[in-house]
């Protein structure tokens, strides 16, 4: 049984010109190469190697499309705009509906890259019918940060939030805003704080301090099912924690 529902919270950029791939190749934390195969998880960082915003890329009609969060759409084309230089490449937004579900894919749907548990993405015509999913349920049993609540721009870091089991990032692809940064942490350090799953009893807002023995460990973000996705430091993570008035342990 197929499952879908329009995706009003989307915004489709559209990337046009000779130069559009090795523009965003330039750019973007994965290889924009492999865009014309299917959907390409990616990100554009800072040079400090801080999250901006995560998208998703397809090449079509001699386009690379960008699917981005509607609240980070503005920034993201203000962005590549200043990018562009001489680049002989056009950037502009696209009215073009974005689908999401589950279930057997309908014609012209594509994997969600990040995790088989996330489904098909399809841009065009809406496909299923009305919201019957509960997304945020699937993004905490498998640890899937979300634009703007467990990624925040300007100090969020994508490989403590998990962008290299989501396949948001190649290391094999060249030079890219942020790039230095990125593969520091990935070869000269060991991550110290980063996204997981934790058992919630009680709820607390997005964002709250998590504690451990009266000191600052993390944050708690989205939460469903018993489950909460936080942001912890590793080192001080222990049996049991609390943010605000919930408890959160760690899973067994």
């Amino acid at each position: 049984m197929t499952l879908g529902e329009h995706d009003p919270a989307r915004r489709i950029l559209a990337v046009s010109g000779e130069d559009r791939t090795a523009f965003l190749q330039g750019l973007v934390t994965n290889d924009v190469r492999r865009a014309g195969g299917g959907l390409v998880y990616a990100a554009l960082l800072s040079p400090q190697g801080k999250y901006l915003a995560d998208f998703f890329l397809l090449e079509r009609d001699g386009a690379i499309l960008i699917d981005v969060a509607e609240p980070l759409a503005e920034g993201l084309l203000r962005r590549l705009t200043m990018y562009r230089l001489r680049a002989k490449v056009g950037i502009a937004p696209a009215d073009l509906p974005v689908s999401r579900g589950l279930g057997p894919p309908p014609e012209g749907a594509l994997a969600d890259p990040r995790h088989p548990a996330l489904g098909w993405r399809r841009y065009g015509p809406p496909a299923g019918g009305p919201p019957a999913i509960d997304w945020d349920a699937i993004r905490v049993a498998h640890a899937i940060p979300e634009s703007g609540i467990e990624l925040v721009p300007e100090e969020s870091y994508i490989l403590e939030a998990g962008f290299e089991r989501l396949n948001g990032v190649d290391f094999r692809k060249g030079c890219y805003v942020g790039q230095e940064v990125t593969a520091r942490m990935k070869h000269k350090t060991e991550l110290r704080k980063g996204l997981v799953s934790v058992r919630v009893e009680g709820a607390a807002p997005p964002g709250t301090e998590i504690l451990a023995d009266g000191r600052p460990a993390g944050r708690l973000y989205t939460q469903a099912g018993g489950l909460g996705l936080a942001h912890l430091r590793f080192d001080r993570a222990g049996a049991a924690m609390a943010a605000g008035t919930a408890r959160v342990t760690m899973p067994p």
